[in-house]
């Protein structure tokens, strides 16, 4: 993948029982400058912080502040007037079941990301719901609740910003900004040093460049979000506004792993850890063949692998099965996990069955 020009640098991850079974870096994080990826290498996991602003809420699950199935107009009151667009009738109705945290945490809300052909979809885009610099998180949620749902909640999956909401009802649960919440639950007990909402001044030379492929197919660095994270940002997004590296992130999977426990640090309740990862989809909604999604992840409901992935082509797969954590890293737009993909499927095939 490296050899023939078309990716940049990946770094790759396995671990098993606790162990490194293999650790690589390929390529380079600035291919301009000819600088390796390394160990701690700075990456945009965009859409691999939506299972970390699922962890978040549920720390306060486990202190009883909300149910899953609890309305999100109890915490959010714009919510209870929101009306679903009908495509039929090019009409609105009211809510049947309210947007519940369940569903926001599973994308079974109607809420969508504004990137498709839908009506909803192009209001979304006409109110600039999907600007990020013009406003905080909680000025987006009530742009939000004046625009209809896509369809009635708990009735289908369609991915969107419902983790973004998530992110900011863990503003209004806690009183406490979504980044300091991240850091003071979640990032500074774990010692995930390297993640956050921006990449510090002082670690911008180990942020690695973001690349595109052009009309040619060839790779260019630049393109879009290239120079953000690099100040602290407006919006806290807890759909996909962190960066990381590949050590910070495996330790969030370990935590998971070992049931919300890491090294004597406890963030979960275990009995929570295994709602995150299990299938949580209302029987209503359906996502993917053999697959379920569990609270802002993918669950596979043979093996119960819990995994999602990144913007900009990085990926996780926690194994609770064979006890074991791949992830994956790229810096590519828009996203491409053909590397991921074979290398995964590499890693399943060297596993010894018992």
């Amino acid at each position: 993948f490296i050899d023939d020009g078309k990716w940049a640098g990946i770094s790759t991850l396995v671990i098993k029982d606790d162990k490194i079974v293999q650790r690589e870096r390929f390529g380079y994080a600035n291919l301009e400058e000819q600088l390796p990826v390394e160990d701690n290498s700075i990456f945009r996991i965009f859409s691999m912080t939506k299972p970390i602003t699922a962890v978040a809420l549920m720390t306060l699950y486990d202190e009883g502040k909300f149910e899953l199935d609890d309305k999100v107009s109890d915490f959010i009151p714009e919510f209870v007037d929101v009306m679903v667009y009908i495509s039929d009738t090019k009409s609105h109705e009211p809510q049947v079941n309210e947007v519940s945290i369940r569903h926001l945490l599973t994308h079974s809300s109607g809420i969508v990301y504004g990137w498709g052909q839908s009506h909803v979809d192009s209001l979304y885009r006409v109110n600039g719901v999907g600007d990020w610099d013009s406003a905080t998180i909680g000025d987006k949620v009530k742009i939000l609740t004046q625009l209809p749902l896509k369809f009635q909640p708990g009735t289908a999956w369609e991915y969107g910003l419902s983790i973004d909401v998530a992110g900011y009802l863990v503003e209004v649960l806690s009183g406490i900004p979504l980044d300091e919440y991240f850091k003071s639950k979640i990032f500074d007990p774990l010692h995930m040093d390297d993640t956050g909402f921006y990449v510090p001044e002082e670690k911008h030379a180990r942020l690695t460049r973001l690349y595109y492929r052009d009309g040619e197919g060839d790779l260019k660095s630049g393109g879009f979000m290239a120079e953000a994270f690099k100040k602290p940002p407006l919006l806290f997004s807890g759909g996909g506004g962190l960066v990381s590296t590949m050590d910070d992130y495996l330790i969030f999977c370990q935590m998971l792993l070992h049931g919300g426990s890491l090294k004597g640090v406890k963030i979960l309740e275990a009995s929570t850890v295994k709602l995150i990862m299990s299938n949580q989809l209302p029987e209503t909604a359906s996502y993917q063949e053999g697959k379920g999604y569990g609270l802002s992840g993918q669950v596979d409901l043979e093996s119960g692998e819990y995994s999602w992935a990144g913007a900009a082509s990085t990926n996780f797969w926690i194994d609770p099965s064979e006890q074991m954590i791949v992830i994956t890293y790229a810096q590519l737009m828009p996203s491409d996990y053909s590397y991921a993909n074979v290398y995964y499927g590499l890693v399943k095939k060297a596993l010894i069955k018992k």
